[in-house]
């Protein structure tokens, strides 16, 4: 039976530490209801304060005006519907929100999405894939390890991302807009949008009516419209910047944004699959490549030793009557291709496929 706690619209809930997983949803009514093993949790009260913590899962249907405040969370979380403040120190794996008011996250081990806040987004560090999604206020990222999908932000934006970013952005007026990547950003802008663009990059493409783009450069300062929005972008791979509200559709040929579509659920799960699919096959060809090259070197070795008389050698010819083959593959250059390959696909500089390809191409020229 679900414990039942009555401490007014607007209580304090304070979880001190959940070991498994936690639900929570904000409703109208006014009572706290708590379903968990009795023999798992310790509970106190002290008026409008309910202080908790659990050894094992935990659902919670709480009035949708509650502050949360959670040291830890042990398993997955899920909250929705909770418009107080809500405060996280750490969660071991993965986090949901929909429909919440403002958040501050200390932690967070695995992915994160969010989609429907009424205040700001701050997050200090997420070792996952992150989306976001319909933000009234500020969002700050300070530290993202992977991917970051963000659109519909009202308020200024600051993040910092290990990996590839994509962005929809209407800016105003006095926004200030600053976004950091490992690797690539694509940014999506209305047409008539009013920014001034600092960019960065190992390449900048600006896909933009009456904008050329100026060759090869890293560094570029664009203004479209009066340029009172300002916007910085600083890529350790390619920017583009783009009006066409399709971007994020066919994102995969700009950089590694395969399948996304802007489906924001699942999005660090399917993205980890995506990679540890594709580095799996590349590796297991890279074997097969390096088996068959091995058996090559040995046949030729074979060969060789077959061909060589008693005649005396000469290094330009060889032994008499007897044609100097063409020298083997020599397997240590072999392997530099091979570690290339690979290494261009960890840093999302080719797709799985074209990995596949120039292994292929390898294993055939040999």
């Amino acid at each position: 039976m679900p414990k039942i706690i009555s401490a007014g619209k607007s209580p304090k809930i304070h979880i001190e530490s959940i070991d498994g997983d936690l639900s929570v949803v904000g409703w109208d009514g006014t009572d706290v209801l708590i379903k968990a093993d009795e023999d798992e949790l310790d509970l106190k009260q002290n008026g409008d304060e309910i202080t908790f913590s659990c050894n094992d899962d935990v659902a919670l249907r709480i009035p949708k005006d509650s502050s949360l405040f959670i040291q830890k969370i042990g398993g997955d979380g899920a909250i929705r519907g909770v418009i107080g403040n809500i405060e996280i120190k750490e969660i071991d794996s993965d986090l949901s929100m929909r429909d919440v008011g403002s958040v501050a996250i200390d932690t967070i081990q695995s992915d994160f999405s969010l989609r429907g806040a009424k205040g700001n987004l701050f997050v200090k560090n997420a070792n996952g894939d992150v989306s976001v999604r319909d933000v009234e206020g500020s969002v700050m990222l300070e530290s993202v390890a992977d991917d970051l999908a963000l659109r519909g932000a009202r308020g200024n934006i600051k993040v910092n991302v290990g990996e590839d970013v994509v962005v929809y952005l209407e800016p105003k007026a006095d926004g200030e807009y600053s976004i950091t990547a490992g690797d690539d950003i694509l940014l999506v802008l209305r047409p008539n949008s009013n920014v001034t663009l600092t960019m960065t990059g190992d390449e900048i493409d600006v896909d933009w009516p009456g904008i050329d783009n100026k060759g090869d450069v890293t560094e570029r300062v664009l203004v479209l419209g009066d340029g009172s929005a300002k916007i910085t972008l600083n890529a350790g791979g390619d920017i583009r910047v783009t009006n066409d509200a399709n971007a994020g559709n066919s994102a995969e040929e700009f950089g590694n944004f395969a399948g996304l579509n802007f489906d924001w659920s699942g999005f660090g799960e399917r993205i980890s699959r995506q990679v540890g699919q594709a580095t799996a096959r590349a590796a297991k060809r890279a074997e097969e490549t390096a088996r068959r090259m091995e058996r090559h070197a040995e046949r030729q070795a074979r060969r060789w030793r077959g061909n060589v008389g008693s005649e005396p050698w000469n290094w330009n010819a060889g032994p008499k009557g007897v044609s100097t083959p063409s020298t083997p593959p020599s397997e240590p250059v072999a392997e530099e291709e091979r570690m290339a390959i690979l290494k261009m696909l960890a840093e999302k500089k080719i797709s799985a496929e074209q990995a596949e390809q120039l292994l292929n191409a390898l294993e055939g020229g040999k």
